[in-house]
């Protein structure tokens, strides 16, 4: 059949890909090029391969070795250039001319219609045909591709290109002051060991239930190894939020072996709850997401944490069950709240 660009969403278990290769191996397969993303109903391998079978074998054989949703459409050789290579020389491209950004966004994610439009912002993926990419209030690219529905991770990294042109953000300090719903001003600061005891005050201070919401049981204190791993640039990014001298509150943000994908949570003491503090942490810490290129944020949280659940809806959270009923995992793509 010549070169095929195959695309199907897959369990995360251990050997999900090498099941996948194998498939496409026994159908005379040689795998040319693969990446493997973020979406809303679990991760995507693509492959670029060049095989001899049609497309409707290939997908019956990627189908009976786990895969959903699977896609097959023909490929030329053309696609075959290392993509972070391909990424950067269309990024010079729109440094040069930012003006052509929908024709370098529909090259950069290989769409078949590109175009301005206006109005009120909509949402990133309603239909996954189409992406709409937020450049400035008002105004955005959409994009239309019709034989492979758009990933959360093609979602960010659109995102990102469109961000080169625009002029340059400034940078966020690393104290930040945030107003909460009742006027009063609190201050966020990066996580550091420096502030190790006042994370142990805060937790002294929070009630049971507000511990058992955060770490699914009252622990009564944050063991020291577990600290440490929340301070680790290395593995995350958190904040903490700081008033009179004491931590009001503290969110993290952590990396997971999941592609694109981090895990948000957060801890805020009982009296400071309700005043739009977890908003502000989410939002900062959503933000930074975007910024290390995820994209998508998730939260796992107990079904009784009415609380939490409001928030992520808030900001765009769509909220599922899991195995266990009382437990809920909330599925946020960056750039959902980004153009909100």
């Amino acid at each position: 059949m010549g070169i095929l660009r195959i695309r199907t969403t897959v369990d995360e278990r251990p050997g999900r890909l090498a099941s996948l290769a194998a498939a496409l191996a026994s159908r005379g397969g040689n795998i040319l090029g693969l990446s493997v993303q973020s979406d809303a109903d679990g991760t995507v391998d693509e492959f670029v391969a060049d095989i001899p079978a049609a497309p409707a074998t290939v997908r019956e054989a990627l189908e009976a070795a786990g895969g959903r949703r699977v896609r097959v459409v023909p490929a030329t050789a053309h696609e075959l250039t290392d993509e972070p290579t391909r990424a950067l020389l269309l990024a010079s491209r729109l440094r040069a001319a930012p003006w052509r950004l929908p024709e370098l966004l529909a090259e950069l994610l290989r769409a078949d219609d590109a175009r301005w439009i206006y109005g009120d912002p909509v949402s990133d993926l309603p239909d996954p045909t189409r992406l709409v990419v937020p450049v400035a209030p008002r105004r955005a690219v959409r994009l239309r591709r019709a034989e492979l529905p758009f990933t959360l991770t093609e979602a960010a990294r659109a995102g990102a290109f469109a961000r080169l042109a625009q002029p340059a953000a400034e940078p966020d300090p690393a104290d930040r002051a945030v107003t909460l719903s009742d006027g009063v001003q609190v201050t966020l600061h990066p996580l550091t060991a420096i502030y190790r005891e006042a994370v142990r005050d805060l937790h002294d201070r929070c009630s049971p239930e507000s511990r058992r919401f955060r770490y699914f049981t009252s622990m009564p204190a944050l063991p020291p190894r577990v600290f440490e791993r929340l301070c680790d640039r290395n593995r995350g990014h958190s904040l903490v939020a700081g008033y009179d001298g004491q931590v009001v509150g503290m969110a993290n943000l952590l990396f997971t072996a999941d592609p694109g994908t981090a895990e948000l949570a957060f801890l805020v003491e009982d009296r400071w709850q309700g005043r739009g503090l977890g908003t502000a942490m989410a939002r900062a810490l959503v933000r930074a997401a975007r910024d290390l290129g995820y994209a998508e944020v998730r939260a796992t949280m107990l079904a009784d944490n009415v609380r939490m659940r409001r928030l992520l809806i808030s900001l765009g959270a769509t909220l599922a069950h899991t195995e266990d009923p009382g437990v809920m995992e909330a599925r946020l793509p960056v750039g959902a709240m980004a153009s909100a």
